[in-house]
């Protein structure tokens, strides 16, 4: 273990019934000179018990047990005990092509690159084994300059690619020279992706497919209600619109994907003010969306925005309407397709 080229670094909380198969997909890389962080974030199931079982048998995995903090603590956690010349964050209830480490590292090394990007896969599950794959890639591109990767980034945002950290490799010295850590907050991928690419200079775009993301856990992070959701995706908004300020990239493609990308994300949130485990009554869910669907980002996205698709289109005619009772019936709708149909849902949201 004198030479490991990727530390994985995989907070664990409650996945017993998923995280045998992903340490073993990882135990399958071609590429052998890597080592797993595994942080045991003080869950109440078996998972650390399996971490450990799976420690005594491969000295490449590394267990840390801890007290509860959530993933952004249990990540932060592992990173200044990393030793590999790059870092990877998994995380334990999804799964990785055997290639995946191998294609990336060497990416990395050619272009010494202090990012890489890879496309992955969208597995969507309508029963305990069917599921609808969905691919998110670009075509590969190393990129020659920073400001280059600038203007090419709304691209690799509109296809999910800059969000997660999932399918990335990160060189760990520019992490730590920078201090880039995980914020202590729900959905803490997205902040530090923007960190990361802020004042990235050597990027590496891979258009393969390696990670498997897993949608669909009923009691995953992205399946829940979330009360304060609209002022989250307001909160990305903005972060958005500084990233490309501090940039200096005011091109009308790169502004209308943020502006698209956001209209899509106010459809989520109405959906998830009409979501069943909402707890708000019906007159507070009606004002909710007034207040959503009038706010002055909404108005400004709605002119900008160009949608992809039919299915888009007709969805953000209420919107227009400023209709809160034709907004609030749509989202009804929605959130019966997507508890009644995950197939039908997961199409629709892929093909928006």
């Amino acid at each position: 273990m004198s030479d490991i080229k990727i530390t994985a670094i995989m907070p664990v909380y409650n996945v017993e019934n998923f995280i045998g198969k992903c340490i073993e997909s990882l135990q399958a890389q071609t590429l052998t000179e890597w080592e797993l962080i595994a942080v045991d974030d003080g869950s109440p199931d078996n998972s650390g018990a399996i971490c450990d079982a799976y420690a005594l048998k491969d000295s490449r995995i590394t267990v840390i047990h801890k007290e509860n903090g959530g993933a952004p603590s249990a990540r932060n956690t592992a990173i200044p005990k990393a030793l590999g010349e790059y870092l990877y964050f998994v995380d334990s209830d999804d799964w990785a092509e055997p290639t995946m480490f191998e294609d990336m590292y060497k990416a990395a090394k050619k272009s010494n690159a202090q990012l890489v990007v890879a496309g992955f896969f969208i597995d969507t599950y309508h029963s305990d084994t069917e599921f609808y794959t969905q691919k998110q890639t670009v075509p590969s591109r190393e990129f020659k300059s920073q400001r280059e990767f600038r203007e090419f980034a709304h691209k690799m945002f509109d296809k999910n690619l800059l969000y997660t950290p999932w399918n990335k490799l990160f060189e760990r010295k520019y992490i730590m020279d920078n201090d880039i850590r995980f914020k202590n907050t729900f959905w803490d991928d997205f902040p530090f992706n923007l960190d990361v690419v802020r004042d990235v200079e050597r990027v590496v775009l891979l258009e393969d497919c390696y990670y498997h993301f897993m949608r669909a856990r009923s009691d995953s992070e992205t399946a829940k209600y979330r009360s304060d959701m609209y002022e989250k995706r307001e909160e990305e908004h903005k972060w958005m619109l500084d990233l490309y300020k501090y940039w200096g990239v005011n091109s009308p493609d790169s502004y209308e994907m943020i502006n698209r990308r956001y209209i899509e994300r106010v459809i989520g949130c109405i959906e998830n003010v009409t979501n069943s485990a909402c707890t708000l009554s019906f007159k507070e869910k009606i004002q909710e969306i007034k207040n959503i669907i009038t706010s002055e980002n909404v108005k400004t996205a709605l002119k900008v925005a160009k949608p992809n698709s039919l299915v888009m289109k007709i969805m953000l005619i209420p919107v227009k309407m400023k209709s809160s009772f034709l907004t609030y019936l749509e989202g009804a709708f929605i959130s019966r397709v997507k508890s009644g149909n995950v197939k039908l849902f997961a199409k629709l949201k892929a093909n928006r």
